[in-house]
């Protein structure tokens, strides 16, 4: 009876999302043109003769650190140019880790109100206070930081994931400074893309925060991520951050990968090709509601639950996929289509979707 009423309720919630048109499914792509992967240079795509183990076996703490988690450890810091990098199995446990034990009870966390779920999860399962500030707003951000007792974090990601806007990080930096605030920096969208090898927005702009986060299953192509700063913040992580300490390590194989992709990136045509692809969209497709972004993603705003949905499934019908990306992942009213340029796509299939948008929209 218990389980019988347990169903009902939740048939109840998931009807209420079917009738509001937001309800989710697992869907599979096939034969259409990729303009909504994250995998921005293509390097998901690509397959290695690589021998090793399939396995870990266990947590690091216990059997799973093997000498390859060191030795690419070590290489990511050498090439993020900070001390020591720390490897969590996701961007989103390397996020949930940070911000569950980093923090402090009596400390204040202040987040740009577009960072990703996983920050604001791991605040959740800290003791640390923590509010918003309004979305690339620097003087919100100063107001919120005068308002903050205790030791005090900012953080922010350099690309949004959802708007493909980058965050005015000198001056960011520079307010953390003045305030002697934490600055932490949010680069799955921009490792590998941008900076002189790939290093991410924070080397461009040459920002030092606290720490980085670096995810692996963006341009990268491979899984995992990792935190990097200082052998302080590493060892602490070890020993206190639960989503690194209670699971089964990755394998030496995907640790393999992860520095096979770290060895393209010093010399990689296919970020070129890529900068190429966004200046080739952003010239023939311009829309009041094209949010302003320089880097592979590029959102519309259509602002409407059935408008959105049906716009993505008309060009999905034409052989390209893109999304809708709706309420509850972006507030209610800034429904969107959200596209995601690549190395590989070429200039034929971009200046067919431009066409495409420009006829419908």
């Amino acid at each position: 009876m218990f389980v019988l009423m347990l169903n009902e309720n939740l048939k109840s919630i998931l009807h209420k999302r079917q009738s509001e048109n937001t309800f989710r499914s697992l869907t599979t792509a096939q034969n259409v043109i990729d303009f909504c992967s994250n995998d921005y240079l293509g390097f998901a795509k690509k397959t290695h003769q690589i021998h090793a183990d399939n396995g870990s076996t266990g947590s690091r703490l216990i059997s799973g650190n093997h000498l390859i988690h060191e030795e690419v450890e070590n290489n990511i810091a050498h090439f993020h140019q900070v001390e020591a990098a720390l490897i969590f199995n996701s961007g989103y446990d390397a996020n949930l880790g940070f911000f569950s034990t980093i923090p402090q009870k009596e400390d204040t966390v202040i987040y740009d109100q577009l960072c990703h779920a996983s920050i604001r999860d791991g605040l959740r399962l800290g003791t640390a206070r923590n509010f918003s500030f309004q979305h690339n707003n620097t003087d919100d951000l100063r107001k919120k930081i005068q308002q903050a007792p205790g030791n005090t974090f900012v953080v922010v990601e350099s690309i949004y994931s959802m708007d493909g806007d980058k965050a005015p990080l000198k001056e960011i930096e520079a307010i953390c400074k003045e305030n002697e605030v934490n600055l932490i920096v949010d680069e799955a969208h921009a490792t590998g893309i941008f900076g002189e090898k790939g290093q991410g927005f924070c080397q461009a702009e040459n920002i030092r925060p606290f720490a980085k986060i670096h995810t692996f299953s963006k341009a990268l192509g491979a899984h995992g991520a990792a935190i990097v700063g200082s052998q302080v913040l590493k060892d602490y992580l070890i020993n206190f951050a639960r989503p690194f300490i209670y699971t089964t390590a990755l394998s030496p194989h995907s640790i393999a990968v992860i520095q096979h992709a770290y060895n393209r990136l010093p010399h990689c045509p296919e970020r070129d090709q890529l900068l190429a692809n966004i200046a080739l969209f952003k010239k023939h497709f311009k829309h009041p509601n094209l949010i302003e972004s320089q880097s592979p993603i590029q959102c519309i705003v259509l602002g409407r639950v059935d408008t959105t949905k049906q716009l993505a499934e008309i060009i999905q019908e034409k052989g390209m996929d893109v999304r809708a990306i709706l309420h509850p992942t972006v507030a209610k009213g800034a429904e969107r289509i959200r596209i995601c340029l690549h190395s590989f796509n070429t200039s034929v299939e971009i200046l067919q979707l431009c066409k495409l948008l420009n006829e419908l929209i």
